[in-house]
């Protein structure tokens, strides 16, 4: 009686139909992968350059025009912690170097000063009312033009909406003092039938409101794009299905759109709480004579009037200082809380 050389679990899987397993087991098997798995090499710093050397070449004066006006200046904030004074020589630069140091006198002098607390007062009360009057109109907006099913209707709309974003402010004011102002049109139609008229551009109790819907009639359409390019994601598919589902336009814009803006929406949240000190310096200035400081003064003219027209440019640098401080804590802390509700925030954790 001969005996078969071939071993049992060969011979089982010939009968079974099975691919063999390879003689040594898995073991051998899982070595023959590792070493037929070729190890990742390191793309060099030059293949990369030479690789990327267009996109680096369209951004580069981009990152140039950032650092010459946002980062250098950075360096100017060390005269806070002097008594600056441009004409110790021909050169302002060189009169850093020259102007003797105070450590922290400035800041002192900030915060002992009331009317500082006055502008930080009107700063956040503008702040809040924007976020709530202000933030949710482009949402909104951007649901309503993205519900309309003619695309020519929706463009149209969405050109007439976005076009006061070009004006600038001196215009913008201009527009509405010929509408609400003592001798506005609204204000001659009431006299003309026998009502007394009225000037909402010098009442302070209302400045506030109207600073907002200033902004709102000139800045929603630029809020409108962002959320319509976010809008623009949305797979059609997930309508269609909810549509057949039973959902109705509501139950769709509440399970679909309202979730696909979510992240857009947290992003440019925490932006809008990092720019909560910057309230519109160009704004509030222009309109500050009609309505008088105590209802227009906010820190940005704060410091315009106390520090930079008086000269005085340490006690502006230190008032600007501290108000760039406490604007990145904001952002770090509504990035924090971004985390916490799962979204990604300005950046990754």
């Amino acid at each position: 009686m001969s005996h078969s050389t071939v071993p049992r679990d060969s011979a089982e899987a010939k009968t079974s139909g099975e691919p063999a397993a390879p003689p040594g087991g898995a073991a051998s098997s899982g070595a023959g992968r590792r070493a037929g798995k070729r190890p990742e090499r390191k793309v060099g710093f030059r293949i990369r350059f030479r690789r990327d050397r267009t996109l680096i070449l369209m951004t580069l004066p981009a990152v140039l025009l950032l650092l010459v006006f946002n980062y250098v200046p950075v360096l100017g904030n060390v005269v806070a912690f002097q008594d600056y004074d441009p004409y110790l020589s021909e050169n302002g630069f060189v009169a850093i170097f020259e102007s003797p140091w105070v450590g922290l006198e400035q800041f002192e002098r900030v915060f002992a000063d009331s009317e500082f607390w006055h502008a930080v007062q009107n700063t956040f009360v503008l702040f809040f009312l924007q976020l709530v009057l202000y933030f949710p109109v482009p949402i909104v907006l951007a649901l309503l033009i993205n519900s309309l099913i003619r695309p020519r209707v929706r463009a149209v709309a969405q050109a007439i909406m976005y076009l006061p974003h070009f004006f600038s402010w001196v215009l913008v004011v201009t527009v509405f003092q010929q509408i609400f102002g003592g001798a506005g049109i609204i204000a001659q139609t009431l006299r003309d039938h026998g009502y007394s008229g009225f000037d909402i551009m010098t009442d302070p109790g209302v400045f506030k409101y109207l600073v907002t819907i200033e902004m709102v009639w000139k800045d929603a359409g630029w809020g409108i794009i962002v959320f319509l390019a976010a809008l623009s994601a949305v797979s059609n598919d997930l309508y269609e299905a909810a549509a057949m589902d039973g959902a109705g336009r509501w139950r769709r814009m509440w399970h679909i759109t309202l979730p696909a803006l979510r992240p857009v929406i947290a992003l440019l949240l925490v932006l809008r709480v990092g720019d909560a000190l910057t309230v519109g310096f160009e704004q509030l200035l222009l309109q500050r004579d009609a309505v008088g400081p105590d209802a227009s003064e906010v820190l940005d003219t704060y410091v315009w009037w106390n520090g930079i027209r008086n000269q005085d440019f340490s006690y502006a640098a230190a008032a600007g200082l501290i108000k760039g401080v406490v604007g990145l804590t904001l952002v770090l802390v509504a990035n924090k809380v971004a985390h916490l509700m799962g979204e990604q925030g300005v950046y990754k954790k």
